[in-house]
């Protein structure tokens, strides 16, 4: 598989704004997730809702938009009427494109035939479906509400529906889970004929139930060398499949690049709306409060806090992140947006991560090496220090 370099100029690179949607409500909060999600919340989804619309029309500005993103939680905890209703009057708020991507996370046992039909109609063109497994035993320890059959199906139901495009999330490594079973998540979801697959190595995050359980010995924590061959396995088994990798954790047939998800690996700008959701402009970024019920009382008030990094921070930041991307960081327009070549400003940290086979350095460009996808974080805290 060749890499090609993600210059500036790319089309899918021209982002004019992004704005994120966050949907806090879900079913059932999964052990390991430690998004800004709330089961139980029934009560406040009309609300919310109202909520949400008054902080869109407070931010109103005409300004151009080419990416809209819904994610949660669980989008799909709210009907495809409610969704149209946020979308049609972030339309009227914003200049959006003719041509923009409308995305939206689901889960499978929130969402029938019908619930994607409604989201076609309602302008979304992108959705995004929280598979994670095929085996029932790795969901079951994952905690996640549906079966693998329910997943299949809504995958086979998004593709009838006829999205433009249809991304299936996996996560791997799994206490329990065999190399076999990974295999076969990943060819049970090319089979929907999904032209996108995510795929994401099982973390145990800070002040989540699955943190409490590892610490307290009631579970077992993931095994590094088991989910580095769970990667490698990934690394031959969707590119033999047509999707090739542009980014570590997504792999995609070409022109299916989430254009939204660019445009926070690029630092471009988003709007944020919603409990938790974070925004970034000029490099101030912003985050509402994370409370349901308190965002509903506050809106359009919503702001928590926000934060300007200095330069050099901004500029280490956008280094790692654009480390994450096939064609690892483009020299000449990196030292033309900061003012320094990358090889230049961190030598040393580079040059040790070329000579642990972590990255490959040439006069073009910074980029990983396989080795160095999995072992991305080594390569990103060097970068800090």
């Amino acid at each position: 598989m060749t890499n090609t370099l993600l210059l500036p100029t790319a089309p899918a690179l021209r982002l004019a704004r992004g704005v994120y949607v966050h949907i806090p409500f879900c079913l059932v909060h999964c052990p390991y997730c430690d998004f800004n999600a709330h089961a139980g919340m029934d009560d406040v989804k009309g609300p919310y809702v109202e909520a949400l619309l008054k902080e869109i029309r407070a931010a109103a500005d005409g300004a151009p938009v080419d990416t809209m993103f819904f994610g949660g939680g669980t989008p799909t905890e709210l009907s495809p009427g409610e969704l149209g209703r946020i979308l049609r009057v972030l339309r009227e708020s914003f200049e959006v494109a003719p041509d923009a991507e409308v995305a939206i996370e689901a889960n499978p046992e929130s969402t029938t035939r019908a619930t994607f039909d409604g989201l076609l109609a309602a302008g979304f063109t992108r959705v995004s479906l929280g598979v994670q497994s095929l085996a029932p035993h790795v969901l079951k320890w994952l905690g996640r509400a549906h079966t693998p059959e329910r997943a299949r199906a809504a995958l086979a139901d998004a593709e009838a529906a006829g999205f433009d495009h249809v991304n299936a999330d996996l996560i791997f490594g799994t206490p329990g889970e065999s190399l076999e079973d990974w295999r076969a998540s990943l060819e049970g979801v090319l089979a929907t004929g999904v032209d996108h697959v995510s795929t994401y190595a099982l973390q145990v995050e800070e002040r989540t139930p699955l943190a409490s359980w590892v610490a307290r010995g009631l579970r077992q924590a993931p095994d590094d060398d088991d989910q580095a061959d769970r990667y490698e396995l990934a690394a031959g088994l969707l590119p033999a499949a047509g999707l090739e990798r542009y980014e570590i954790s997504n792999w995609a047939k070409p022109g299916a690049w989430s254009r939204h998800n660019l445009c926070y690996w690029t630092g471009g700008d988003y709007l944020g709306f919603g409990a938790g959701a974070h925004g970034h402009r000029h490099g101030r970024r912003s985050w509402n409060v994370s409370s349901p019920r308190t965002y509903v009382a506050r809106s359009p008030a919503v702001e928590e806090g926000w934060e300007e990094l200095p330069a050099a921070e901004r500029a280490a930041e956008a280094a790692i992140v654009g480390l994450r991307l096939a064609g690892g960081l483009d020299r000449a327009r990196f030292a033309e947006v900061w003012g320094m070549d990358p090889v230049v400003r961190w030598e040393g940290e580079l040059r040790e991560a070329a000579g642990l086979g972590l990255i490959r350095i040439t006069e073009q460009a910074v980029a990983l090496t396989e080795r160095g996808f999995f072992l991305w974080g080594h390569v990103a805290r060097s970068l800090l220090s």
